[in-house]
């Protein structure tokens, strides 16, 4: 039978963490009588990660990094490990997948070679014991979850007893010591957190890693947050020296963009507190054989059912025999309703074979009336549109004031008003 992690006896302090704990538990208190400041934040030196966890990592907390093989979930934590002893803190890795000899090769690419950082090769969680209450770590990294074992389970290292009698007995080591815990653990093919789910109610904070290896973008963002917005996105590019934070992700979507092309429309969207433009694509062709196809990268195949629909039954736009594609550029993908106005124009612009003007962007919800319904952050999403030269924004009806920095509103009732301004707004030049 298992034995569960702090099942056993009052004072065998090794079987329940690997280091000692507190002497004595602390009084309680009232809540308003703690001072946060006295656990200041440890900043990682990294801008895009210190964003999504809140303004750094809070000692003593437990963070799970997931993310597809190859996105850079290992070079992200090497490098964080390389900011954090370079700023003065006590860094152990632990590593299971490579050797000491083979993460020192990987880190030859990085710009700079992490020198204070202790690196242990062990995938045995009770002889991590004796590196840890030598080194007090600032930070403990380790890399990765899913080949650590301890010997309170006799299961495979991997299998749920084992990833979660692993990290329940480091995680109580953390909050013992007051050290920080990087978990970095695989994903399944369906792209969710492998092991038990009893892991993502154990860590303080899950942030995934996601973005296509053919592109150099990645995308951080934390599913739970205890110190912090779940909001928040962290923006990267992948270089051959490793990874680099991007400050201004719109212009980095943007670059590419080929403007007065049929159906393409730029949305600004808003995650957390930063607003970002991305543009959406939509081809719209005869289909070739009986059943229509319908494609989409980027978005949720639901929303792209539910706006084709709204398009037929309350515009001219015949979209029924049509095979239709969607892609989002950059390999970013969109959870919020606030694209459905601009993916609705990219539909229709390439359907019409009316391209877009150039000084376009486009954002509001569309519901299965056709009214086009408000948005939040309105007003932010309008300024960086304004910041990145787009002087016409289409947007719900609304009394509220916008200010738009030099880019005009275009007030949108429902879904056929939209597709008659794009008639209206046909170059001489096009035709259907």
């Amino acid at each position: 039978m298992e034995e569960p992690v702090g099942g056993t006896a009052a004072g065998a302090d090794d079987s329940r963490t690997l280091v000692a704990p507190a002497a004595a538990a602390a009084k309680a208190r009232p809540l308003h009588a703690i001072d946060a400041s006295a656990a200041p934040r440890l900043e990682t030196g990294l801008g895009e990660l210190d964003r999504v966890l809140g303004g750094g990592i809070v000692p003593g907390s437990v963070v799970l990094l997931g993310g597809e093989p190859g996105v850079g979930k290992s070079t992200l934590a090497l490098q964080l490990a390389g900011q954090v002893a370079a700023g003065g803190g006590r860094v152990l890795y632990v590593t299971g997948e490579e050797s000491a000899e083979q993460l020192r090769l990987r880190a030859t690419r990085l710009r700079e070679v992490p020198g204070d950082v202790l690196v242990q090769p062990e995938t045995r969680v009770e002889a991590l014991a004796a590196p840890w209450r030598e080194a007090q770590p600032t930070l403990v990294v380790i890399d990765s979850i899913q080949t650590m074992q301890t010997e309170r389970v006799e299961s495979a290292p991997g299998s749920v007893a084992q990833v979660r009698e692993s990290a329940a007995l480091m995680a109580a080591s953390a909050k013992a010591s007051g050290a920080a815990l990087l978990l970095v653990g695989h994903v399944t093919k369906e792209g969710v957190l492998a092991g038990p789910r009893v892991l993502e109610h154990l860590v303080d904070a899950v942030l995934t890693f996601e973005g296509d290896r053919s592109h150099a973008y990645r995308l951080l963002r934390a599913t739970k947050n205890r110190f912090g917005s779940t909001r928040e996105v962290g923006v990267f590019t992948m270089h051959d020296d490793g990874l680099a934070g991007v400050e201004n992700p719109s212009e980095l979507f943007l670059a590419e963009r080929r403007a007065q092309t049929p159906g393409s429309c730029i949305v600004p969207l808003v995650e957390g507190s930063r607003p970002m433009l991305v543009e959406i694509q939509a081809l719209v062709a005869p289909a070739g054989y009986g059943t229509a196809r319908r494609t989409s990268l980027g978005v949720d195949d639901g929303r792209v059912a539910l706006l084709l629909a709204a398009l037929d039954r309350h515009s001219d736009v015949d979209l029924v025999s049509r095979d239709v594609y969607v892609n989002v550029t950059g390999g970013v993908r969109i959870a919020e309703p606030a694209a459905d106005l601009a993916l609705a124009l990219a539909l229709a612009s390439s359907r019409l074979d009316i391209p877009l003007p150039a000084d376009v962007a486009a954002c509001g919800e569309i519901g299965l009336g056709g009214e086009v319904r408000r948005v939040g952050r309105l007003d932010l999403r309008v300024r960086e549109a304004a910041r990145l030269g787009f002087r016409r924004v289409l947007t719900p009806p609304g009394p509220e004031a916008v200010a738009g920095d030099g880019a005009t509103r275009i007030e949108t009732e429902d879904v056929a008003e939209a597709v008659r301004w794009l008639r209206r707004e046909r170059p001489s030049t096009s035709s259907e």
